[in-house]
């Protein structure tokens, strides 16, 4: 991929998704097999048109040969997005076979091309859980890798005028150790990585698919019947809601920087309740309206510290120490030194509360609830000591019907 994007005043090179190298592995694959065209004849590089409209060349090696099958390998490039899946071998094989053996396999059947089955080897997860795009032992390849694979194998088909079947199966040997390192585990996909992408294309260090994990994760526990959403920034939000809060984590959704984009899924979704968990060096951002609470979008933590100590009855002086300070943690030591801690950080939810009432309406009860590592907890906005309690009640009411239900 030699296509560039500017971003944070550097030139990033873009990058192909999962379902492009798999696309262009198995249209390798057909074609040596239905045209006897093989990459040691010269065509190691395959042209995939991307759903986004980009065209690449891909390139290919030939892994296996025979009378009845043929294997492709192609290594992902993600370009220069930091994706735990690049330099992974992504192989595709096309194999003739007997439609009847087809019925009992939980594999995927093409709409356009009538004599395409497509499933996932190696590396490839598996869906066990309900409320994802594909059925319940299932392979985790999403709905457009699917169709991107299924047209890549199908136009050869058409060139050959071949309409017998076939089964494609894509496999990333890697992805078993891979998917230690991705949200799969969470989603109930077992047993390796996802094959994955929109537009084909890796836009680097995309904010989009972090809020799809997001989406996927909210979906998935709308679709089990949840109501009472916790959501935390991360592993720290996550260890304090556990530990001290006495929450269960199988209700919870990690936001990372992107609250306001949380909000607004847990809103389309249904969510009645919505309490956010986490360090006050992130959430502090809230008070003023910060709903993405990265370094690069917004900082304004001594700001928002500094104003509502004035408000509270502290002086010029204390402001400006506070405007000096390199971290929250020193903020606060100088508010306890003042005895202006619970007046300031309760002045800081009460705007909390404000901003986040704006963002959501009335379409659920939202509650925030700050902490500090050092100093444990530290407040909360209005009613969160009534969604812990809900959070408590529908964990123990979902415990119970699993319970029952053995």
């Amino acid at each position: 991929m030699e296509a560039y994007i500017i971003k944070n005043q550097k030139q990033l090179r873009f990058g192909i998704t999962t379902g492009t190298c798999a696309a262009a592995a198995a249209r390798a694959a057909a074609l040596h097999l239905l045209l006897g065209q093989s990459a040691d004849k010269g065509n190691d590089v395959i042209e995939i048109c991307t759903p986004g409209g980009m065209v690449v060349n891909v390139p290919v090696s030939e892994v296996s040969v025979s009378g009845k099958s043929c294997q492709y390998m192609v290594v992902k490039d993600s370009g220069d997005d930091p994706d735990v899946t690049d330099g992974a071998e992504i192989f595709a094989a096309v194999e003739r076979i007997d439609a009847s053996c087809m019925r009992e396999r939980p594999v995927f059947h093409s709409e356009h091309f009538n004599n395409l089955y497509l499933d996932g080897g190696k590396g490839i997860g598996r869906v066990m859980k309900a409320g994802l795009e594909q059925s319940i032992g299932q392979a985790a390849i999403n709905t457009v890798p699917r169709e991107m694979i299924f047209q890549a194998v199908g136009e050869v088909c058409l060139l050959a005028e071949y309409s017998s079947p076939l089964l494609i199966t894509i496999s990333i040997p890697a992805g078993v150790e891979l998917a230690e390192r991705t949200f799969n585990p969470r989603l109930g996909i077992e047993g390796g990585i996802s094959v994955l992408g929109t537009s084909g294309i890796i836009e680097p260090m995309s904010e989009k698919a972090i809020v799809d994990t997001i989406e996927l994760e909210i979906k998935q526990l709308a679709k089990q019947g949840v109501k009472h959403l916790l959501v935390t920034p991360g592993n720290y939000g996550q260890a304090y809601a556990s530990q001290y809060l006495g929450l269960n984590m199988e209700q919870s959704v990690k936001c990372s920087n992107y609250i306001g984009e949380t909000i607004d899924l847990a809103v389309s979704y249904g969510m009645e309740h919505f309490l956010l968990v986490g360090n006050i060096g992130k959430l502090v951002k809230l008070a003023a309206g910060i709903m993405n609470t990265h370094s690069r979008v917004a900082d304004g933590r001594c700001e928002i510290f500094a104003v509502h100590t004035i408000l509270c009855g502290g002086t010029g002086e204390m402001a400006q120490t506070l405007m000096n300070c390199v971290n929250t943690d020193e903020m606060l030591k100088y508010l306890v030194e003042w005895n202006l801690k619970e007046a300031v950080v309760g002045s800081i939810c009460n705007k909390i509360e404000e901003h986040m009432k704006y963002r959501i309406g009335d379409k659920m009860q939202s509650a925030v609830v700050l902490f500090s590592e050092k100093l444990g907890f530290l407040g909360g906005t209005g009613n969160f000591h009534q969604l812990v309690n809900e959070l408590k009640k529908e964990m123990l009411s979902k415990k119970a019907r699993g319970k029952c239900k053995k």
